[in-house]
């Protein structure tokens, strides 16, 4: 005898291009009513491992895919959280945002990433445009932003974490560290090693917050440690975030500082160029001249000499930032509204 189940089922049905297939035709498929279909992907376990089994099947062979729009229209929830980021080709942000989806992907959101170039105004446009899709929740790089994006992100209601660096009036959440004290840090280091005259090279964009933090913590360390010397400053922001500005920024910084013994870069791309370049045009790090970085990428402990540098937590800060806004998007709050997560000074041979 054979049961309903193990009758054989129709062949899929071809659809016009121009229809897509819907929840009634996996329902059809299936031999099930569309009530069924509707349970399976809402509630599977309130239904029989064989139906769902069925229907399961029939999603597959239809490849059917169910609309989420209007679920979460109904639902009041997008399940996207948007992110927003400065740059694409640093992969210290990748690393970031391995560690949301990390913590997001299982609990079922989406990221939904968002670019500014370090461009303020890019950054006003991408929140008005994010926001206008409905997120649960924001992720936001840094924690210097106009006094308009503050008022939009803060009249939205959606939760917001700010990460990559520190304030004392977060828009609502924060995990980062001081970009300041970090730098601050890494002249101190130096100093300590015997060097004395150091030379900051790195982005005065004003939308690059981050570098110009370093740069503050430079200047402050330049004022303890040697009072009344000019800091000696080399602007990197006409060269792109590339290792091969790095090697022009190397020429650049020894033709206007001769005298520096170390170079002290605000990222690890531009110390990376800048230490390769050294070795191919013969000169000797640490002893001809010394050069640090801020991030600590892949590349940075395999180079020859390593590259001292500033070691920052970040596939962490993606975690932490994600654990404590998925807490508020689910309606709790947190035990913590900021997480300091620090920083570590690196100490290679390159300086």
């Amino acid at each position: 005898m054979t049961s309903a189940t193990d009758r054989p089922r129709e062949p899929v049905r071809r659809r016009s291009a121009t229809r897509s297939v819907t929840l009634r035709d996996v329902a059809e498929q299936a031999g099930v009513s569309a009530q069924t279909v509707s349970r399976v992907l809402r509630v599977p376990e309130e239904v029989t491992a064989v139906t769902r089994a069925r229907v399961e099947r029939a999603i597959q062979e239809c490849g059917y895919v169910p609309n989420l729009a209007a679920r979460n229209l109904a639902s009041n929830r997008s399940k996207i959280v948007a992110t927003v980021i400065p740059s694409l080709s640093a992969s210290i942000f990748s690393e970031t945002l391995t560690g949301l989806s990390s913590v997001f992907s299982p609990a079922g959101y989406q990221l939904l990433l968002g670019y500014t170039d370090y461009d303020d105004q890019m950054e006003e446009d991408v929140i008005r445009s994010l926001l206008g899709r409905r997120p649960d929740g924001f992720v936001m790089t840094g924690a210097v932003h106009r006094e308009s994006v503050v008022r939009m992100l803060r009249a939205s209601g959606v939760p917001v974490v700010e990460t990559w660096d520190w304030t004392a009036d977060p828009v609502d959440l924060l995990v980062g560290f001081s970009n300041e004290d970090a730098m601050h840090a890494m002249v101190a280091h130096l100093y300590a090693a015997g060097y004395r005259t150091p030379c900051f090279v790195g982005s005065l964009l004003p939308g690059d917050h981050r570098s110009l933090r370093r740069l503050s913590g430079y200047r402050r360390a330049v004022a303890e440690l040697w009072p009344g010397t000019e800091p000696r400053v080399v602007d990197a922001a006409p060269h792109p975030l590339t290792l091969s500005s790095g090697a022009e920024l190397l020429d650049v910084a020894r033709q206007s500082f001769p005298e520096a013994d170390v170079l002290v870069f605000s990222t690890d791309v531009y110390a990376g160029g800048a230490l390769l370049a050294a070795s191919a045009q013969g000169l000797r790090v640490p002893e001809d001249i010394a050069i640090t970085g801020f991030g600590d990428f892949e590349l940075s402990g395999m180079l020859r000499p390593g590259l001292t540098t500033v070691t920052l937590p970040n596939a962490t800060i993606g975690r932490e930032a994600a654990h404590l806004l998925l807490d508020k998007m689910r309606g709790n709050q947190p035990e913590r509204s900021v997480v300091d997560l620090g920083f570590t000074i690196r100490s290679r041979g390159s300086a």
